[in-house]
C-alpha cells in the first residue's frame, strides 16, 4: 500500500496572501487532489510581533474566495513550542545538538572574521565539544545544531533538479534560542514531520533552508520529505516582482473586479504548462498538474493576460452566473455599495434580461458594474463629453419628435419602439444613426450600450420618456 500524499500550505501572517504565496497554495492543493491526497494548512506564526490575527483572517478568507479547501484544522505553529523543544531534547541526548554559550559580542566577533576572510560559515563551533562547566555565570546558553563539518548535503528536487551543499560552508544553525524559544528552521522540519507531510512544494527562496533542514532531518532519524522548489513570479520586464508589476494581496484582486475561476487559471499557468492550453476546468488543473512540468525559470506576470483570461470567463458564464458574481463582489469593488443599496428584484430581472448584452464587453466586473449603471442611476443622468457632443439642437428637435411618436404608442417593448424610430428618421429625412446616437445618449448618458432598442425595453416607458424629457 502507497503511503498517501500529504502537502501542506505553511503562510507567515505578517501580511496579506500575496500573489505568489496564492499560487504555493494552488500548487499544493492541485499536487494534493490529483492523487487522492491531503493539502493541510499551517499558520507558521513563531514571530510575535509581526505576526497579526488581522493577516491570519485575511489569509483564510483570500484561500476560501480562491477556492483553495485546506484539510483538517488550521494547525498553528506557535501553540506547539513545547514539541519543538522536546526534539531538541531528543537531539541533545544523542550529542546531535550542543548549548552554545557565546555572547552577542563574541558571534558579531566571528561574524567579522569570517567576512574578512570570505568565508560563509560565520560560526567558528567553539562550544562544540566543551564542556558546560566552562561557561561563564549567567550565560543562557542558545542550542545549536551539530552539523556534519565535511562532506555534502543534497536535496534531489522535483523541479530544480540534483543540489549539492558542501557541509563545511554551513553553520551550526541556532535551534532554540537563548530564551528558549525555537526557530523557524527547527519549528518547520518538527512541524511537517508530525503532520507527514510528503511533499514540501514551496517557493525557491526556501531552497537554501532545504540544505539546513535536511540536517535537521538527519539528525533527528527521520525521512526527508520530497521538494520542490518553485522559481518566484517576476514583473513583465523580467525584475523582481512589485506592486507596479501585481504583486499584490489576493484581497487587493478581487477588488479590482477578478473572478476567482480565472484568478486560479492564471496562477496554474504561471510557471507550469500543459502542453499549449491555457484555459483549464477546475478537474482537468487537477488532473494534469504535476511537479515536473514547472519551469525552472521565473514566471512573469502580465496583467492584460490575466485580464484576457478573466474575460473569456465572464463571456463563458451563464448570465445568471454572472450576476451572482456581480452580486457576491458589490461589498469588494468600488461603486459596488451604490448599486447593493438599490438592487430590488425588479432591478435583478432587469440586469439579467440585459446580462447577454452587458458580459460580452466587460474583462472585469468592475466593468461589468459600471456598464450596468444606466439601468439604476438616478436622474439627471450625469451624461459624458462623448455623449454630450451627440445632443445637438438638431437631435433634440428629433428626440422631442420621438417623444410624441411614443406617447402615441399603444405598445412598449423592442420592437415598437424600433418601429417608431425607424419611422421618424424616415419622416425627418435622416439616416436611423442620426436618430439612435442622440437617443443612447439621453438615455444611457454614454456612447456605448445594449442595443437601443432593448434599453428602451429594460427601462420602461415612464422611465424612458422622462430621460429623454431631461435632455430635450
Amino acid at each position: 500500500m502507497t503511503e498517501p500524499i500529504i502537502t501542506r500550505f505553511a503562510p507567515s501572517p505578517t501580511g496579506f496572501l500575496h500573489i505568489g504565496g496564492a499560487r504555493t497554495a494552488l500548487f499544493n492543493w492541485l499536487y494534493a487532489r490529483g492523487r487522492g491526497g491531503k493539502m493541510l494548512l499551517r499558520i507558521e506564526d513563531t514571530d510575535r510581533e509581526r505576526s497579526t490575527q488581522q493577516a491570519i483572517d485575511a489569509i483564510i478568507d483570500g484561500l476560501k474566495w480562491l477556492g483553495i479547501a485546506w484539510d483538517g484544522d488550521v494547525i498553528h505553529q506557535f501553540a506547539r513550542a513545547d514539541r519543538h523543544r522536546e526534539a531538541v531534547e531528543q537531539m541533545l541526548a544523542q550529542g546531535k545538538a550542543y548549548r552554545c554559550f557565546a555572547t552577542p559580542q563574541e558571534l558579531e566577533e566571528m561574524r567579522e572574521k569570517a567576512r574578512r576572510e570570505g568565508r560563509t560559515r560565520l560560526y567558528d563551533g567553539r562550544w562544540r565539544d566543551r564542556d558546560r562547566s566552562e561557561a561563564p555565570a549567567g550565560v543562557k546558553p542558545a542550542i545549536r545544531l551539530k552539523a556534519p563539518l565535511t562532506g555534502e548535503t543534497v536535496v534531489d528536487d522535483k523541479v530544480q533538479g540534483r543540489v549539492t551543499w558542501q557541509n563545511e560552508n554551513l553553520d551550526d544553525l541556532v535551534l532554540l534560542r537563548s530564551d528558549g524559544n525555537p526557530t523557524y528552521m527547527l519549528a518547520v522540519v518538527v512541524d511537517d514531520h508530525d503532520m507527514n507531510v510528503t511533499h514540501i512544494i514551496r517557493g525557491d527562496d526556501h531552497l537554501n533552508n532545504a540544505a539546513r533542514q535536511t540536517q535537521i532531518y538527519n539528525a533527528l532519524g527521520w525521512a526527508v520529505p520530497a521538494m520542490a522548489h518553485i522559481p518566484l513570479i517576476h514583473g513583465p520586464d523580467g525584475s523582481k516582482l512589485s506592486k507596479r508589476h501585481g504583486a499584490l494581496g489576493v484581497d487587493a484582486y478581487r477588488a479590482l473586479g477578478y473572478l476567482p475561476v480565472a484568478l486560479r487559471n492564471y496562477l496554474v499557468r504561471l510557471g507550469w504548462s500543459h502542453g499549449d492550453q491555457e484555459v483549464f476546468s477546475t478537474q482537468e488543473m487537477i488532473a494534469h498538474f504535476d511537479l515536473p512540468q514547472i519551469g525552472r525559470s521565473p514566471a512573469r506576470f502580465d496583467f492584460a493576460k490575466l485580464e484576457s483570461v478573466n474575460g473569456h470567463y465572464m463571456r463563458a458564464s451563464s448570465s445568471e452566473d454572472m450576476l451572482a458574481a456581480l452580486e457576491q463582489a458589490l461589498p469588494h469593488i468600488a461603486g459596488g455599495e451604490a448599486l447593493k443599496a438599490r438592487l430590488t428584484p425588479a432591478l435583478r430581472s432587469k440586469l439579467l434580461t440585459a446580462m447577454p448584452a452587458l458580459k460580452e464587453r466587460a474583462k472585469t466586473l468592475i466593468e461589468l458594474l459600471d456598464s450596468t449603471r444606466f439601468l439604476w442611476a438616478e436622474r439627471p443622468l450625469i451624461i459624458e463629453e462623448k455623449a454630450k457632443a451627440l445632443l445637438t439642437p438638431e437631435a433634440r428637435k428629433l428626440l422631442a419628435a420621438l417623444i410624441v411618436k411614443f406617447e402615441a404608442s399603444a405598445d412598449w417593448n423592442a420592437g415598437s419602439a424600433e418601429t417608431a424610430v425607424r419611422v421618424l428618421a424616415e419622416e425627418s429625412g435622416v439616416k436611423l444613426g442620426a436618430l439612435a446616437q442622440p437617443l443612447r445618449a439621453a438615455l444611457t448618458g454614454r456612447v456605448t450600450s445594449p442595443g437601443i432598442f432593448e434599453v428602451l425595453e429594460l427601462l420602461g416607458r415612464e422611465e424612458s420618456l422622462s430621460r429623454i424629457k431631461d435632455a430635450v
